[in-house]
């Protein structure tokens, strides 16, 4: 174990907590680029440190009554199927390509971050009206398919999901991701013990342990900080995550 694991877990959970999700999407690179993790061990590690950071990150916002534990269980519930077919399609897919492909993810995310703050929209905490349940459905199993498939907890996509179909107002979206995320996270790993985990536990626990603490520190800090703000700088790095990752996934390809 490099003794830069725990700083790292850290910064996964601070990230967790203050936004909602987006902590498996520099724990994956994390894992490939500095702790040299095979990209399916990557996801696989990803999906434990992520999915026990976002449950330990919830206690602040049950603090504060921002949780809305039926509609996330819901949310989450139907997720499930979306969950299982996305690993099943990313335990046969290359490493490589599975990276590739992550990359684009970044981006897209990333660019859906920017409309957003560009129309400034990301800091609205008013409620909105809730969308019929088709959109719900849809949009909870896509979300699951992202889960298994890249072995993300896929708060990126639940707290705008949260917010655009069930009309959350978005510190209730933050918090309500969180238990999407933990529910989406066991799932995914429940349907990847049955073609087998390859989980490095020596440096994947205390990665999840750093993470926890850094996710309550997280969910604290969102009291104070001004959603637009990190929603911006969150933004940033992931441009500069999708393109590192996919330079380096591209030239795999081709060697």
């Amino acid at each position: 174990m490099v003794w830069w694991t725990a700083p790292l877990g850290l910064l996964v959970g601070a990230v967790m907590g203050s936004l909602g999700g987006g902590g498996a999407i520099i724990t994956i690179p994390l894992l490939v680029y500095l702790l040299h993790q095979d990209p399916h061990a990557a996801s696989e590690g990803s999906l434990v440190i992520v999915g026990l950071s976002s449950l330990i990150g919830l206690y602040p916002h049950v603090r504060g009554g921002r949780v809305r534990w039926r509609d996330g269980a819901v949310f989450g519930a139907l997720g499930i199927v979306g969950s299982i077919v996305g690993s099943a399609a990313s335990a046969r897919m290359d490493g490589q390509l599975l990276l590739a492909l992550f990359s684009v993810l970044l981006l897209v995310v990333a660019s859906l971050m920017f409309r957003t703050w560009f129309r400034g929209r990301g800091g609205n905490d008013t409620a909105r009206p809730a969308k019929p349940f088709g959109h719900l459905l849809l949009t909870a199993t896509g979300v699951g398919m992202l889960t298994g498939f890249f072995g993300v907890g896929g708060g990126f996509a639940v707290v705008p999901a949260l917010t655009l179909v069930l009309g959350f107002p978005i510190s209730q979206a933050i918090a309500t991701s969180l238990l999407v995320i933990a529910i989406n996270c066991a799932t995914a790993l429940a349907s990847r013990f049955t073609i087998g985990l390859h989980v490095d536990w020596g440096i994947v626990l205390p990665f999840a342990l750093a993470a926890c603490v850094g996710s309550v520190t997280g969910g604290w800090f969102t009291r104070t900080a001004r959603p637009r703000s990190l929603q911006f700088a969150f933004a940033c790095l992931l441009v500069v995550l999708a393109l590192w990752i996919g330079g380096q996934s591209i030239t795999g390809l081709l060697a």
